[in-house]
């Protein structure tokens, strides 16, 4: 049998001076889930809103990631199945280097 959902994100962004904060909400239907990010300008850089926009979006959404991994763990617990292991290998970024 065959299942589709769909799932909306969204991310609301607020910059002031020189600080953003976001906002990532997980919509499922059944509940809602809330990551959190920010990020700030160096202030000897200089001020390039969309890379603290970024920063912050993938900030929170990271956030909203560890939170939605949690809850199925938990209710993998529940029903007696094992968790998924803290760390099955880079998701994104460098791959860890190898001795």
């Amino acid at each position: 049998m065959t299942r589709t959902l769909e799932w909306k994100v969204g991310v609301e962004l607020v910059e002031d001076d020189g600080r953003t904060k976001a906002e990532a909400r997980l919509l499922t239907g059944n509940s809602t889930l809330t990551g959190h990010g920010s990020a700030r300008c160096n202030p000897s850089d200089v001020d390039v809103p969309a890379i603290g926009d970024e920063l912050a979006a993938s900030r929170a959404m990271k956030d909203l990631a560890g939170k939605l991994m949690r809850e199925a763990n938990r209710e993998m617990e529940a029903v007696g199945a094992g968790t998924v292991p803290q760390r099955t290998g880079p998701g994104y970024g460098w791959p860890e280097a190898v001795s």
